[in-house]
């Protein structure tokens, strides 16, 4: 079982990204092959700041090992530190057609007036697919929705197998758990997003103790008495359940059924001090990473030379494939 999944080094990584991913990926180092990628090619697409990118990406890096993520066993690295990516995603964007890249959610959803959108915001899925069957990937972890990207990788793969003989593996979804969709703090309808510009709607992996209590409390849930767990009546409360699930290793009817009786003061509270037990290591152990940067760069070194290992072969099936003169021929 050979495992990919990639993160962009834009905004904070937040609570849901650790219930979500993070602690999933912890299950899997070891069992699985890992590999996880700081996307920070995929980052240009956005509004990024040039002067903050380079920390941004080595910031994510060292919480993803202050959350214990084992270098020795998962390969840790940087998509632009693989050029093979990018000579993939062009590959790739041969074979694919413009019609399904326009209806692409992201893309419908950010492209504002479509004249005026950029080439990498329209070829984005394309990128991300050379990501994944770049790596001959058995599982890629996604949420609902990332599940549109995945399947255009797939989509992508059988075209070109189809075309050009067997070529790619095509990686299959790898769920999360139950309880691991986190919603926003303070409007339950959507997702926690590290992109969203209201902060008090997430909590972020590196905020303080109090920071945690202060969201937690301001966090919305209803007037109703007790705790029951109802995402279409009640989203809020269903939220915080979920959340406190997804760190205690609970089943939310558990959870509501051990805090039902209470107030939703008193299950704040506890929630707070749960998020706070499983975040002060992790900061405790971010600060040491970042005040040695060159040890994290070292980390993400060696996993780009895995990476860069595991990725050859299967370029050179692809630039084979469609005809291309070898390298060194």
């Amino acid at each position: 079982m050979r495992v990919f999944s990639a993160v962009q080094p834009t905004g904070r990584l937040h609570i849901g990204n650790y219930t979500g991913g993070i602690s999933q990926f912890l299950r899997l180092q070891g069992p699985a092959e890992c590999l996880f990628c700081i996307a920070d090619l995929h980052a240009l697409t956005g509004d990024v700041d040039p002067s903050r990118l380079a920390a941004d990406t080595r910031q994510v890096a060292a919480l993803y090992l202050a959350a214990g993520l084992d270098p020795g066993r998962v390969t840790l690295f940087v998509q632009s530190h693989v050029p093979a990516h990018a000579q993939l995603a062009w590959l790739l964007a041969c074979t694919a057609r413009v019609g399904e890249l326009r209806r692409m959610t992201q893309f419908k959803a950010r492209r504002g007036d479509e004249e005026g959108a950029s080439v990498g915001l329209f070829e984005y899925p394309v990128l991300m697919a050379a990501d994944i069957l770049l790596y001959d990937a058995t599982h890629v972890p996604v949420g609902a929705d990332q599940r549109q990207h995945l399947e255009l990788a797939r989509s992508l793969a059988r075209r070109f197998n189809h075309r050009f003989g067997d070529t790619f593996r095509l990686p299959d979804p790898l769920l999360p758990e139950a309880g691991a969709r986190i919603m926003a703090l303070d409007a339950p309808g959507e997702k926690m997003s590290k992109s969203s510009p209201r902060p008090d709607s997430r909590i972020h992996l590196l905020d303080g103790p109090d920071e945690v209590r202060r969201k937690i409390r301001a966090a919305v849930t209803d007037s109703a008495r007790g705790l029951t767990y109802d995402p279409v009546a009640r989203p809020g409360v269903a939220n915080l359940l979920n959340l406190y699930a997804a760190l205690s290793g609970e089943t939310v009817d558990a959870v509501a059924s051990r805090f039902g009786g209470g107030g939703h003061e008193a299950f704040k509270s506890a929630l707070a001090e749960l998020i706070n037990e499983h975040l002060t290591p992790i900061r405790e152990r971010y600060r040491r990473w970042a005040e040695d940067p060159a040890a994290v760069e070292a980390v993400l070194r060696d996993g780009a030379a895995r990476a860069a290992t595991l990725a050859a072969p299967v370029l050179e099936r692809a630039t084979r494939a469609v005809g291309l003169l070898p390298t060194g021929a």
